[in-house]
């Protein structure tokens, strides 16, 4: 039977009211990048593609970082909620009084990596190569590189973010990023070149995390809450589901971002269980531990790259907004 008109425009109504306020109702909430959009941001963009944040009641900007942006003195300054962050960044910078605090790792491993030329099979092997080495790396895992492998500063020269001087040096190894440096020089070369990933020869820190300063976290617990599960099930999305939805948006983000790279980086995230491997397989996506922290931690403190009396490591993090989460793969 059909319903009297003024029935149906009476629900038209309410159904558009409820919108609208919810509408209204969403907070907004901004997450700063560490880099431009590229398929190691997948997850939040796919959260974002697929409505996961406004389901969870947040209007949330994404913006990317870059090589001339500070993202931790954009959250200071109250222009991002919450940052893409790294352990060893964000342990340190408490020395300085700035109490930024993690909340969830979405990469169970650094991507951090050395590259070499095929030849080269083992990473001790690298003590009678150059290495170009940057800036920042060198006071990350450069010195536990030194300590456990016996390299030394003067085999070193800096890193420009260039693959022309390995492209010209067969006796030249480099840092690199799994999904990008490799690429690029197998692109180059027609080659695959020989990649260590530096977490599983043993360096400890998570990567890609969210990193909210302590005043966000007392003044906006359940957003960064919304925020950081809405995100793990995009990460889910992503990599187990079709991915064309952030990839869409990264691309838009991003338009020097290809087709082919997008896939070599979620080929990677997903071959190398960055994101579903580790302690995630088991406790969900996202997971950080007291353990993988002190760990970070008393890496940093044997290699005297912080000091213990500045920084109490309990307050560098929080488990509280994923251990209850369970994203599993």
């Amino acid at each position: 039977m059909l319903r009297p008109l003024h029935v149906l425009a009476a629900r038209a109504l309410v159904l558009a009211s409820a919108a609208v306020s919810t509408a209204a109702s969403a907070a907004p909430f901004v997450y700063l990048t560490n880099w431009y959009a590229q398929a190691e941001h997948g997850g939040f963009y796919q959260a974002q593609a697929q409505g996961l944040y406004k389901q969870a009641g947040l209007e949330v900007a994404i913006r990317m970082g870059g090589p001339q942006i500070n993202i931790m003195q954009q959250m200071l300054a109250g222009k991002a909620d919450c940052i893409m962050g790294y352990d060893v960044e964000t342990m340190k910078v408490w020395e300085q009084g700035i109490e930024a605090v993690t909340v969830a790792a979405v990469f169970q491993k650094d991507p951090a990596v050395l590259v070499a030329h095929p030849d080269v099979k083992r990473m001790e092997d690298l003590k009678s190569r150059t290495l170009l080495i940057g800036a920042a790396s060198r006071v990350s895992f450069w010195p536990w590189l030194k300590a456990r492998y016996g390299f030394t500063d003067e085999q070193t020269r800096p890193y420009a973010y260039n693959i022309q001087p390995f492209l010209a040096d067969k006796n030249i190894a480099q840092q690199g990023y799994l999904a990008s440096e490799p690429y690029s020089i197998e692109k180059a070369t027609g080659k695959a070149p020989k990649v260590f990933v530096l977490a599983d020869h043993g360096w400890p820190p998570y990567a890609t995390t969210v990193v909210c300063s302590r005043k966000t976290l007392q003044q906006r617990p359940k957003e960064v809450a919304a925020f950081v599960k809405a995100s793990m099930l995009g990460w889910k999305s992503y990599l187990q589901g079709d991915p064309t939805p952030a990839h869409t948006l990264i691309k838009k983000d991003n338009p020097n971002m290809t087709d082919d790279l997008l896939a070599y980086g979620i080929g990677k995230l997903k071959s190398e269980g960055v994101v579903l491997g580790g302690d995630a397989a088991t406790q969900g996506i996202g997971t950080l531990t007291d353990a993988r922290m002190k760990a970070t931690f008393d890496l940093l403190v044997r290699h005297k790259l912080i000091d213990p009396a500045k920084v109490d490591v309990r307050k560098t993090y929080t488990t509280e907004f994923v251990k209850n989460l369970k994203v599993l793969p």
